[in-house]
């Protein structure tokens, strides 16, 4: 009863009328997040779902990198108990963890969450569920808690993402239902990626030499911001095991650098590896994301509640847009889910000032920024899952750790962006942010002599 009479109380506070002369004519104008962007014209509001922490484990090669001989839950206790000691937030206060998570049982990973969750302090009142949306399971977590928070149903909620491609790889269980050679959709859904890849370059003119120099660039990009300490802000030091494989010895070591980088790559020797999924096709190994290991969690809250508690504000959860695509050509579905988002959150894709496109494979990475008219400057500044590496649940939930923390870093230069990613089985997913510190009170509205200056939202 109390939160319904505090919203009756702001949506009164809303309609009050403006501080001068109850006469005067306002009319909105041209604001600096584009003419199409209506909700700049209206305060920031405390029900806005805002990001106040976001924090990543290193991710590292599976079967051979520093996660390998690590269990799954607890790389995720590891970002969710960082969560906790690095914000001093009461755990009894959260509403719900949702985890994105794909190629784990569904019943086992749920119970490890579970585990993770009392390993990182929280207590048994505090729920926890998975959710697997392929590729997009880490994005679709924070974007499940943004909605729920959104809703009313908890003010706090943290989303997360896991993957051990070490303990768990791309399998079916069972049989194949015969019916599926009826459907040639249906037949493409079970396409083996790499080939939907090759798709894509045949079918848009991808080129060989665009993906690699493609590969080149992530690993480029992703060796000079480990050099720079970028990613320190984001990654989470995890103390853990590795066992040597001939002798049994465990070592204990502290894993806090993404060990698939690979600084000395290069055209040349891209060039020399060969087509992994068809005979004379163009996606290698070394043009493709890599097969890892990592979990990333994000703490999303109310606006007035994380002001009410003293907590920075890294950015604002904007919209997010799940689509579906040609299953033969997933990839594609970043070029068509970044703008369903941009346009719900009232933009056009050039007030866009940084992309996280995830690197499933150079080809439809290319491709989509091609599409879309993407200035390469703005895109996977600090390197992508090329380079960075690919753990298929916690994707989505790395990239807004690393995305917000990028754009803390420019601060008034950058103002909106977007994470994406392409999503087995033909879908693609997209999200918009804004930077914590970015959003204007109501300062475009102001007194005017006629009703020419209309805005042509309001035409």
């Amino acid at each position: 009863m109390e939160k319904a009479i505090n919203r009756q109380r702001v949506l009164l506070q809303h309609l009050q009328p403006f501080p001068s002369s109850s006469s005067s004519l306002i009319s909105a104008s041209v604001c600096a997040a584009g003419d199409s962007a209506a909700y700049q014209r209206n305060s920031c509001f405390g029900d806005d779902v805002v990001v106040v922490a976001a924090y990543r484990t290193a991710i590292c090669k599976s079967k051979r990198g520093g996660f390998k001989d690590t269990y799954p839950e607890e790389l995720l206790t590891a970002v969710l108990k960082a969560l906790l000691d690095k914000t001093n937030l009461n755990p009894n206060e959260v509403g719900d963890i949702v985890v994105g998570t794909v190629l784990a049982s569904g019943s086992q990973r749920a119970t490890e969450c579970r585990m993770a969750a009392f390993y990182a302090g929280f207590p048994e009142t505090v729920p926890i569920r998975t959710v697997n949306r392929q590729c997009s399971s880490g994005l679709q977590a924070v974007a499940d808690v943004a909605a729920s928070i959104k809703a009313g149903f908890y003010d706090i909620g943290i989303g997360a993402g896991l993957e051990s491609m070490t303990a768990n790889s791309v399998a079916w269980d069972g049989s194949i239902n015969p019916k599926v050679n009826k459907f040639q959709q249906v037949q493409d859904c079970l396409l083996p990626m790499g080939i939907t890849s090759e798709n894509v370059a045949f079918r848009y003119g991808v080129t060989r030499q665009e993906q690699d120099q493609a590969a080149v660039e992530s690993h480029r990009k992703a060796a000079a911001a480990t050099a720079a300490g970028k990613f320190k802000e984001e990654i989470v030091p995890v103390t853990t095991k590795i066992v040597d494989p001939k002798t049994g010895e465990e070592k204990q070591v502290t894993i806090s650098v993404d060990d698939g980088i690979r600084p000395e790559t290069s055209l040349s020797g891209l060039a020399k590896l060969r087509p992994v999924f068809k005979k004379d096709g163009s996606t290698t190994a070394g043009n493709s994301s890599q097969v890892s290991d990592g979990a990333g969690a994000v703490l999303l809250m109310r606006r007035d509640v994380a002001m009410q508690k003293g907590f920075p504000i890294l950015g604002v959860f904007r919209s997010f847009a799940a689509v579906g695509v040609d299953p033969a050509v997933m990839g594609v579905g970043p070029a068509v889910a970044i703008p369903a988002a941009v346009k719900s959150a009232g933009l056009q894709i050039e007030d866009v000032d940084l992309f996280e496109i995830n690197e499933a494979f150079a080809s439809q990475f290319v491709y989509c920024c091609k599409k879309l008219e993407i200035d390469p400057a703005k895109v996977n500044v600090n390197g992508g899952a090329i380079a960075l590496g690919h753990p298929l649940g916690a994707t989505g939930a790395r990239s807004v750790s690393t995305l917000l923390n990028e754009m803390k870093r420019r601060g008034k230069d950058c103002r909106f962006g977007v994470i994406s990613m392409c999503i087995g089985s033909g879908m693609g997913a997209a999200a918009v942010f804004e930077r914590g510190d970015a959003v204007d009170g109501l300062t475009n509205a102001r007194q005017i002599q006629s009703h020419n200056l209309l805005s042509k939202d309001a035409m």
